[in-house]
């Protein structure tokens, strides 16, 4: 059970560390980039995927593994800007919500039946994604205390607010069918994971080159906290799994619904995140959808 409660709290931790990196002036283009290297590098020394065959893959495979190296980068960029713009307890809350992405393409790409149950999770998890993209009037504006920020930033601030979240939803909903097609076809998870980590990080690195960035030496250190915990979060849900499992819907419960508890708990005490009614409803159904979609 420990790792499930790591798992849960490095998934947090990466949302503090979003939200703090504007007080500290961190580049966070330039700390994904370190980060995916970080991450390859605690890939290679903990999950050693089997590397004789780790270039054997289809084409399939391989367009899989392009896209996700475009996307897990450009996802990771909407969430900070989620969770600067929207606070932790709305970007979290949206993300675990994008697990209905690929249940929905359960049903209507690979025809699997649908039940009257899981049918119901999917229209409450609808319902609550609609009240968490329900702007409340000072929440997106609400500076990290110890920041200031002004009017008119406050106003922009609130007007994209549900836009970044609804990316944040999208991106890590094609991230995860993405995975779970390259399950289908038969690669390798660790294999896979170190390949779409590597990409990841040679396209965020040629962009950054590209767009002749001056390199800033606080934003790379903070890149090898971001790639720990990134990975800490993904080697314990891996961990997590293979101590149970038998009981994968235990796992996949308790890590949505762990994440948005605390992540409200942290948003609300530390942060001093302000939810409207709308909100705290839509955090409510979004937990009652995770218990439902999920086969007991």
């Amino acid at each position: 059970m420990h790792t499930l409660i790591l798992s849960i709290a490095f998934s947090v931790a990466v949302s503090i560390f979003l939200k703090l990196a504007r007080r500290s002036r961190i580049h966070i283009d330039q700390a994904i980039a370190v980060n995916y290297a970080t991450a390859v590098g605690l890939c290679l020394w903990l999950l050693r995927p089997p590397l004789d065959t780790l270039f054997d893959q289809s084409p399939a495979a391989w367009l899989i593994l392009s896209l996700l190296g475009v996307l897990l980068p450009s996802v990771f960029l909407i969430m900070a800007a989620a969770v600067r713009r929207a606070g932790i307890v709305r970007s979290d809350t949206a993300q675990r919500l994008s697990l209905i992405l690929p249940i929905l393409a359960a049903f209507l790409v690979f025809h699997e039946a649908v039940s009257m149950r899981k049918a119901f999770g999917i229209a409450l998890a609808l319902c609550a994604l609609a009240c968490l993209l329900a702007r409340p009037r000072t929440a997106a504006a609400t500076p990290t205390p110890g920041e200031t920020i002004s009017d008119d930033e406050a106003r922009g601030t609130a007007a994209r607010g549900w836009q970044v979240l609804l990316g944040v939803w999208l991106g890590y909903g094609c991230i995860d069918i993405l995975f779970k097609q390259m399950a289908r076809i038969g690669a390798g998870f660790t294999g896979s994971l170190l390949l779409s980590f590597t990409l990841a990080g040679l396209l965020m690195g040629l962009w950054l080159l590209a767009r002749r960035t001056r390199w800033h030496a606080r934003s790379l250190a903070s890149g090898l906290l971001l790639g720990g915990l990134n990975f800490g979060n993904i080697y314990c849900y891996i961990r997590a799994h293979q101590t149970f499992p038998d009981n994968p819907t235990l796992v996949f419960a308790a890590m949505n619904i762990g994440v948005i508890s605390i992540g409200t708990l942290v948003g609300a005490g530390l942060f001093r995140e302000r939810l409207n009614a709308v909100n705290i409803l839509g955090i409510g159904l979004a937990l009652g959808a995770i218990v439902l979609l999920f086969p007991r």
